[in-house]
C-alpha cells in the first residue's frame, strides 16, 4: 500500500464526487463552492488567499484533504490575530506569510480535515504542521473546525481559541407564531413591532429557492451585497461572477429572501441551504426602512426553516442583537500552531486568559436568554441542553 501527501493549487484534477464525499455534504466545503472562489479570482494569490491544498492519497485514491491557503494578511477570516502579527513585527519577525485552513470569507463551522477516519484526520493535521515548518512559515491556523476535527487537532498538538456565534434551533415549532410564543413578552413584542413597521412600509416577502431564482434576482441581490460593503467603507470580497457560478452549479443550495414593495425589490438576503442547516450569509437594501434588516435576515430565515423542517439556522459571526431574535450563543473554535516556541508560549497564555473571558461572556449571554424562563436553553461545546430535556510557493 502506498500513501502520499501532495499539494495542489487547483481543484481541476480532483473529482468533485470524491471531494464532496470527504466533505460529508457540507455545502460550503463542496468542490463547486471552493472552485468558484478560485475560478473567479476571489480567493487567489492576488487577493492574498493563495491556494495550497494538502491532499492525501492511498494507492492513488483520494482519502484526505485540507483546504489551505498561504495568507499575506488576516482579512476575511473572522478570527482576529492582528495583535499577534503586531507582536511579531515589534520583535523584528515576520508573521506573514502564514498558513491557513478555512473557507475564505466564511465564518461557518464545518470539516477542515476532510477524511473518513480519525486516524487520517490526525495524519492531515501533522502533515500540515510539517509543511508549515518545512517552509519556515510563522504559524498554521485552522478556523472553525467541527467537533471531529477538534479531537484530531488536539492530538496533533494544536492550541485552541474560543469564540461565540449565535444560532437558532428548531424545537419542532409548528409555525412562526409558535416560535414567537416561546419567547418572553419583551422580545416577542419587539419582533412584532419590527414586522409591523416593515408591513406598514408596504413590504412583503418572496422566498426564492433553487430553480425559482432567475438571473435578474441574482443581479439585484449583488447590487444589495455591494451596497452593504460600500456603506461600511470597504470593497466587497466576492464578485458577481462568483455568485453566478454558485447559481450555475449549486442552485439547490441557494435561498434568496426578497423584500418587495409591489413588484419592485427593495432588499435581499442570500442564505446557503444544507441538509439540516440554513446558513445566513449576505444581505443588502436599496433604502432604509426600520426593522427591515432584522425581518429580512433573521425572522424570514427562521420562518423558512420552520416551514421546511430545517433544524438549525446559523446567523453568522458576531452580533449580540441576534440574541433578541431567538438565536442563542454557541461556542466555536479555531486551532493554532506557532513555530517560534517563545511566541507559542506567550500566545498559549493569551488564549487561556481569553478563554476564561469568553466563557464568562457566554454565561452572561445565557442569563439574558430571550426565551421564557421555563424554556431557557443554553448551548455548551456544540450540544443542546435545557431544563426540559437535559509547484507553488510551498515545497511538497
Amino acid at each position: 500500500m502506498t500513501e502520499e501527501f501532495s499539494l495542489v493549487r487547483t481543484l481541476d484534477d480532483i473529482s468533485p464526487d470524491c471531494w464532496d464525499a470527504l466533505a460529508h455534504g457540507h455545502p460550503l466545503l463542496r468542490h463547486a463552492f471552493l472552485d468558484a472562489l478560485h475560478r473567479t479570482g476571489c480567493a487567489s494569490a492576488e487577493t492574498g488567499w493563495d491556494p495550497h491544498y494538502l491532499v492525501l492519497r492511498r494507492n492513488q485514491a483520494l482519502c484526505g484533504a485540507m483546504p489551505m491557503y498561504v495568507k499575506y494578511h488576516s482579512r476575511g477570516e473572522y478570527v482576529f490575530d492582528h495583535a499577534w502579527a503586531r507582536a511579531f513585527t515589534q520583535h523584528g519577525l515576520a508573521y506573514y506569510p502564514k498558513l491557513l485552513s478555512a473557507v475564505p470569507f466564511t465564518p461557518v463551522p464545518g470539516p477542515r480535515l476532510l477524511a473518513h477516519t480519525h486516524e487520517d484526520r490526525v495524519r492531515l493535521a501533522r502533515a500540515a504542521i510539517a509543511l508549515a515548518a518545512r517552509n519556515t512559515l510563522s504559524s498554521l491556523h485552522i478556523l472553525f473546525p467541527e467537533e471531529a476535527d477538534q479531537a484530531a487537532l488536539r492530538e496533533a498538538g494544536f492550541m485552541f481559541r474560543e469564540t461565540v456565534q449565535f444560532h437558532w434551533h428548531n424545537k419542532n415549532y409548528r409555525d412562526l407564531d409558535d416560535f414567537l410564543t416561546s419567547l418572553n413578552q419583551e422580545k416577542r413584542k419587539k419582533i412584532r413591532q419590527d414586522t409591523k413597521k416593515v408591513r406598514a412600509a408596504g413590504i412583503s416577502y418572496r422566498w426564492l429557492h433553487g430553480n425559482a431564482i432567475e438571473s435578474g434576482d441574482l443581479d439585484f441581490f449583488y447590487t444589495c451585497y455591494v451596497q452593504t460593503y460600500l456603506e461600511h467603507g470597504n470593497p466587497p470580497y466576492l464578485t458577481a461572477d462568483f455568485f453566478r457560478q454558485l447559481h450555475a452549479h449549486m442552485r439547490d443550495n441557494l435561498l434568496l429572501v426578497m423584500a418587495v414593495r409591489g413588484n419592485k425589490p427593495v432588499a435581499c438576503a442570500l442564505n446557503i441551504v444544507g441538509d439540516e442547516r440554513l446558513y445566513g450569509r449576505y444581505w443588502g437594501s436599496t433604502e432604509f426602512i426600520p426593522g427591515l434588516h432584522f425581518e429580512t435576515c433573521y425572522i424570514q430565515a427562521i420562518a423558512w426553516c420552520i416551514e421546511h423542517n430545517i433544524k438549525v439556522f446559523e446567523g453568522g459571526a458576531q452580533g449580540e442583537h441576534k440574541l433578541s431574535r431567538g438565536m442563542l450563543p454557541v461556542k466555536t473554535w479555531s486551532a493554532h500552531w506557532v513555530s517560534d516556541p517563545r511566541f507559542a508560549h506567550a500566545i498559549a497564555d493569551f488564549v487561556d486568559n481569553e478563554t476564561r473571558a469568553v466563557d464568562d461572556y457566554a454565561e452572561a449571554l445565557v442569563n439574558h436568554s430571550p426565551f421564557k424562563k421555563h424554556l431557557i436553553i443554553f448551548l455548551f461545546p456544540g450540544r443542546l441542553y435545557s431544563d426540559l430535556e437535559q509547484t507553488g510557493m510551498l515545497k511538497k
